[in-house]
């Protein structure tokens, strides 16, 4: 298989974010991947960006879903259409620094590693950083990935080379880290890269923002998905706030 990296990126009303998002891919010092944007239906002007990107540079590609259907959904068609070894996540209004797939990508080859992800850096609307790093350690496995998901999505890199299953998105909430469950179940380790090479776009509608929500469906991953017991799912869940807690305490630089 080649060293392609398809480049995920799901678009639902990214007028405001798009350009940066892709400018960032544009700047990488690996130049073999492609960047399959899914068109959750937008409303706004991010459609015609992306378009003019793609006429351009013929890495990008542009596809339009049928009909709104989230994230879950725009993420499986981009990867119905990757043709990389390797699949790399990259939402609509976050960026990667110059250097993230050239370092990310020998990482994997160095460590012999499935799935990696690297530490990140937060920033606001308006492309300023606030302050807060998100380190990661060097190797996580299933059981540890179960008390807190570190793995942020905009850093993640599989190799599917080395993977025996098919890297699909369950429509579950909190979906990537589902799916980064179900590959460590399998036995592999996740493997840390610890230098911030990408940035986190932190908006009143983030995700991350909303934490009783996040709450929820994590203890809806133990129970439902992951099927833990009634006790062990108390033990994660209580490990998950913990680590939330100090992972909201974290300021200024990497800790």
């Amino acid at each position: 298989m080649n060293n392609l990296v398809s480049i995920i990126t799901p678009m639902y009303n990214a007028e405001k974010y798009i350009k940066d998002t892709i400018e960032s891919v544009i700047s990488q010092e690996y130049k073999e991947w492609e960047m399959i944007v899914v068109d959750d239906c937008s409303t706004d002007g991010c459609t015609e960006i992306v378009k003019k990107y793609s006429n351009k540079d013929s890495r990008i590609k542009y596809i339009r879903s049928e009909k709104n259907g989230g994230v879950s959904k725009a993420r499986n068609l981009a990867l119905k259409n990757a043709s990389g070894r390797y699949i790399a996540f990259l939402d609509s209004d976050d960026i990667w620094s110059p250097e993230k797939l050239s370092r990310q990508i020998d990482f994997m080859k160095k460590e012999n590693a499935t799935i990696s992800f690297t530490s990140y850096e937060l920033i606001n609307e308006d492309n300023e950083r606030i302050g807060k790093i998100i380190s990661v350690p060097e190797k996580v496995d299933y059981k540890t990935l179960l008390k807190g998901n570190i793995m942020g999505c905009l850093t993640v890199i599989i190799d599917r080379e080395n993977l025996d299953q098919e890297i699909k998105m369950s429509g579950y909430r909190h979906e990537d880290y589902v799916l980064w469950l179900s590959i460590l179940k399998q036995g592999y380790y996740a493997y840390g890269l610890n230098d911030v090479l990408a940035f986190y776009r932190k908006t009143p509608e983030s995700l991350s923002g909303n934490k009783m929500k996040s709450a929820m469906w994590t203890w809806n991953i133990y129970r439902n998905v992951e099927k833990i017991s009634l006790i062990k799912s108390i033990y994660y869940f209580i490990n998950y706030a913990v680590n939330g807690i100090k992972k909201s305490k974290v300021k200024g630089g990497v800790k």
